[in-house]
């Protein structure tokens, strides 16, 4: 299983979701729509037919800012979504 790789220049994670299908893509994203805008935080997407891309940056807007248990666990709660 694809897990979240921990990238430099900035500090991020970054995931890659592959689906079977275009619907179980548009489920995956639907969520990850509510869950998002319930605890307000906003990840970077991009999307294809059966794929999904997420960058997590630190909440802080210093650049520098590192991965914090708190990215973390965002990064969990987000492949929870799948299951």
């Amino acid at each position: 299983m694809e897990t979240w790789k921990l990238r430099s220049r900035p500090n991020r994670l970054e995931r890659r979701f592959e689906f079977s299908s275009y619907e179980d893509t548009r489920d995956f994203l639907d969520k990850l729509g509510d869950y998002t805008e319930r605890i307000n935080r906003f990840p970077d997407i991009s999307f294809g037919k059966t794929y999904v891309n997420i960058t997590l940056r630190p909440e802080t807007e210093d650049s520098n800012a590192e991965i914090s248990e708190l990215d973390h666990k965002f990064a969990n709660e987000i492949d929870e979504l799948i299951s």
